[in-house]
């Protein structure tokens, strides 16, 4: 049983900062790639920002410049940190999980990741920024 917790979220003004993590317990990963999606209401959910199992991140252009993406040496937690926040970044955030990473995707990036592609999902946190 693998289980992916996000926390972090919460209500921040225009222009403020928030450090969203997700703990995976339960897990034995092999090849993880991970990835941040958010989801606003009546949108679909989209990747944000995602890490390989190699380390190297990749981000959406909507938070590109602003977004930073980490993880811990053994790949149980990770960490999306967001700053100059923006109304549009209002939804609810998810954490993902791909095991066997490189066999799935050759590249793993924002612009490959898939809902359908990702193993496990934490049950998200919300991200509300207001004007």
């Amino acid at each position: 049983q693998v289980d992916l917790v996000e926390s972090g979220g919460g209500s921040v003004q225009t222009g403020g900062t928030l450090r969203l993590s997700c703990v995976g317990t339960g897990h034995s990963y092999t090849d993880p790639c991970m990835a941040w999606f958010r989801q606003a209401p009546g949108k679909e959910r989209e990747g944000v920002a995602t890490i390989d199992s190699d380390g190297k991140r990749s981000y959406a252009d909507s938070v590109k410049g602003r977004s930073g993406v980490s993880q811990t040496n053994d790949k149980s937690t990770y960490t999306l940190l967001m700053n100059n926040l923006q109304p549009e970044d209002t939804a609810t955030y998810y954490c993902a999980v791909v095991v066997f990473c490189p066999r799935k995707f050759p590249s793993f990036n924002v612009g490959s990741v898939t809902v359908s592609g990702m193993n496990y999902w934490g049950k998200g946190t919300q991200v509300t920024v207001t004007s």
